[in-house]
């Protein structure tokens, strides 16, 4: 027996927990959004951090990476309760189908459990919605919590996605917008040579899209 998660978020960089496979690959009809509030991990109840949750979008494409977990009822236990923890603030589990590059036609596989979340302030306290770009890098530029500081959260979102090959605007936008608040400076950094398949790089990307800044330390908890 196994089962597939769907990782969109810190998943996509730091799993946590001990998988069988990995593919990366993107679902349908999903796009990434900055509106979910964290309170305990990159934020406090006080000053909340914004993470990544998916919002339903008709045409959208959400890449990311789907990690099967396989083996005795024992270990597909302690891995769904580890994430069950560790993505709390998500009040919802979806099936998805999941595709993986070079063949849209038909999804690689189906029924890939995906972590989401109610998009209504008043069923799920921990939805922020959407706000204005300003609005957000600010808050993501100063919230910190016990396993470390929001910035460092849309930074790694960033490096992961060019990491495998699938930058998105929007997460480019959010983190230049979060490096003008920081009032980061640099001169521009040699690309890293990548191996997987890679998309057309954005013309708009900014010095430092390969670079973050320093405070972007080796803290792997989402």
């Amino acid at each position: 027996m196994s089962f597939w998660i769907f990782g969109y978020g810190s998943l996509v960089w730091n799993p946590g927990f001990e998988y069988d496979e990995k593919i990366i690959g993107y679902i349908k009809d999903y796009r990434r959004v900055f509106d979910l509030a964290c309170i305990d991990h990159r934020g406090t109840p006080e000053h909340p951090a914004r993470t990544c949750t998916l919002e339903e979008k008709e045409g959208a494409i959400c890449w990311g990476a789907a990690y099967c977990v396989r083996g005795s009822p024992e270990k597909r236990r302690a891995a769904m309760k580890y994430l069950e923890q560790r993505e709390c603030e998500y009040d919802t589990k979806t099936l998805v189908d999941f595709y993986k590059e070079g063949d849209d036609s038909k999804p690689a596989l189906t029924g890939v459990i995906v972590f989401t979340s109610t998009p209504d302030k008043e069923s799920n306290k921990y939805y922020l919605g959407p706000a204005p770009l300003e609005e957000m890098a600010r808050q993501i530029a100063t919230a910190s919590g016990p396993c470390g500081n929001n910035r460092e959260y849309i930074f790694k979102m960033e490096k992961a996605l060019y990491d495998i090959g699938h930058e998105e605007d929007y997460i480019i936008e959010l983190a230049n917008e979060v490096r003008k608040v920081l009032g980061c400076s640099g001169v521009p950094k040699e690309k890293k040579t990548v191996t997987s398949p890679r998309s057309p790089l954005k013309l708009k990307l900014s010095p430092f899209h390969f670079s973050p800044p320093p405070e972007v330390v080796a803290m792997d908890s989402q």
